[in-house]
């Protein structure tokens, strides 16, 4: 699967620093903090830790005893990697801003299916709205340009408005809506452990429930194309982040030689490299053997 993307170049903005902020509506927005520099980097470089990563992040989600942990890990993925870029991510196409609708498939954050390209958009800028979104009424910036808005707009020229409006400074994502993304993909992974690991022991209404949670996985497909550089490149056109994920996890589920486990011993995911691998690490293996000849001890000695 991985190989697939060795010659692919996919540039994605990510700040040195995030915070989460509460706006007035009363929720809580991942946005990057004044003091963070901005970076241009290919996540498709490391494709693995990416997929891994978010996976992770999702399960902890799922526990909710672990949200403390879960917080600080979304964190860390987004201070790792970026926002996901939900703004391009949602509409049916990111050149939405073209448009004076924005149209919606169904998805799990917004309920409707269309509304005015800026009441969208706005939706991603709770702090401050760039000027592009503010209406005639409304007083408009009349202060120092902003340096690294500028370079960002000249790098990404022939990018779509709505995929460069999510490398702003005031660009900001919902927490929650984060933690639902990165849920839906542990739940996706987890059904297909689970549908496989315990095929023999589970219901047919249960093998329905694991078909039924992947089918609903999915989503737009990205464009390519090819471009000459120091050698023939595929440029994948992903506009977001999230569409670049889950296009590596789709491939990485269907990867025989190095597929996606979840650690018999300490419960994370991680690539095997070979394909019967249960443990992430000699460590994990070495802890789990010793819990189990502890645990077949204790029992032995409770039946003595």
């Amino acid at each position: 699967m991985f190989n697939l993307f060795q010659k692919t170049s996919s540039p994605w903005v990510k700040y040195s620093e995030y915070v989460i902020r509460e706006a007035r509506d009363g929720n809580r927005y991942i946005r990057p903090s004044p003091k963070g520099r901005v970076a241009v980097y290919d996540p498709l470089k490391d494709t693995e830790s990416l997929v891994v990563d978010a996976l992770n992040v999702g399960l902890l989600h799922m526990s909710s005893s672990k949200q403390a942990m879960a917080e600080a890990a979304t964190m860390e993925f987004v201070n790792k990697y970026g926002l996901l870029g939900l703004v391009t991510a949602l509409p049916t196409t990111p050149d939405f801003m073209e448009y004076d609708m924005v149209y919606l498939p169904k998805n799990q954050f917004i309920k409707a299916d269309s509304m005015p390209k800026k009441e969208y958009a706005s939706l991603f800028f709770p702090f401050y709205r760039p000027e592009y979104l503010k209406g005639d009424d409304e007083p408009h910036y009349d202060g120092p340009i902003d340096r690294d808005a500028l370079a960002l707009a000249f790098t990404f020229t022939n990018k779509p408005l709505g995929m460069t409006m999510s490398f702003e400074l005031a660009y900001a994502e919902r927490y929650d809506w984060l933690a639902l993304q990165f849920k839906d993909w542990a739940f996706t992974f987890l059904s297909s452990v689970f549908y496989y690991e315990d095929y023999e022991k589970s219901d047919e209404k249960t093998r329905n429930l694991y078909r039924s949670s992947m089918a609903a996985f999915g989503g737009a497909t990205p464009t390519y194309r090819v471009s000459l550089l120091d050698k023939p490149t595929i440029i994948w056109d992903f506009h977001s982040l999230l569409l670049g994920i889950q296009m590596m996890f789709s491939f990485a589920l269907t990867d025989d030689a190095k597929p996606l486990r979840l650690c018999r011993h300490c419960q994370k995911v991680f690539i095997a490299r070979h394909p019967n691998a249960a443990f992430c690490s000699p460590q994990c293996k070495n802890q789990h053997n010793v819990y189990k000849s502890r645990a077949k001890k204790a029992e032995g000695d409770k039946e003595a």
